[in-house]
């Protein structure tokens, strides 16, 4: 089944049309990017099975093109254009970051980091360097696996930071299991970094941990 044969009435681009895309559902929007189904499957019907592929929108903005094409219905033109919204996306909110002090939209930074980071299947350490005026200068995954105080290297971090001419830095890891709750040694590990950073006038604002569903900021636990 084609969009063209659904009702009118509930046809995702009338509805987006007549009443916004926040009307829509998940499985509508990506049903427009389809436009087709398959035999014995509607576009609705193979939007939706690639939510619950991917463990829901979250899970397919991470996805990555070689993962796309695991999925059966979806030829190399529709494959692209998926993966070319989610790099749009991921441009877009780069952007916002470049321009605009972080602070000014504190959720555009968590998405950006589940974007980056919430579907890697690998433990990574990664810093946001920002400028004088809090805004985005450059975003560097710093190490990778589990993290402890012997793994990431306050003097890695405070190099690069000195490198970029960075004011500030906020950091970010992820948990690939899924759960994004911080861990003794999390706040440990940000404290020492704190601490060496201090010693050049470079702030840290935050420690952002990314999970699948959710980021928790230390900054707004008071961890910090």
């Amino acid at each position: 089944m084609v969009l063209k044969d659904i009702p009118a009435d509930a046809r995702p681009r009338e509805k987006l049309l007549a009443h916004g895309p926040a009307s829509l559902a998940d499985a509508e929007l990506i049903a427009l990017l389809l436009r087709t189904g398959m035999k014995g499957l509607s576009v609705l019907q193979l939007a939706q099975q690639m939510l619950d592929h991917f463990g829901g929108l979250q899970g397919l903005l991470h996805a990555e093109p070689k993962q796309l094409k695991g999925i059966k219905g979806l030829g190399p033109a529709k494959r692209a254009e998926i993966a070319a919204v989610i790099e749009l996306a991921r441009r877009a909110l780069t952007r916002e970051l470049n321009q605009h002090p972080v602070f000014d939209a504190p959720s555009k930074v968590k998405n950006y980091l589940q974007l980056q980071l919430g579907a890697l299947e690998h433990e990574v350490f990664a810093v946001l360097f920002l400028d004088a005026q809090t805004r985005l200068i450059k975003l560097e995954e710093m190490f990778r696996g589990t993290l402890t105080q012997a793994a990431v290297y306050p003097r890695e971090v405070l190099k690069r930071a000195l490198d970029l001419q960075a004011s500030a830095v906020i950091f970010a890891h992820n948990h690939p299991s899924g759960a994004a709750e911080p861990s003794r040694a999390d706040e440990l590990l940000t404290q020492t970094l704190k601490s060496a950073l201090a010693l050049v006038d470079i702030r840290v604002l935050d420690h952002l941990v990314v999970g699948r569903n959710e980021v928790i900021s230390f900054a707004e636990r008071g961890l910090l």
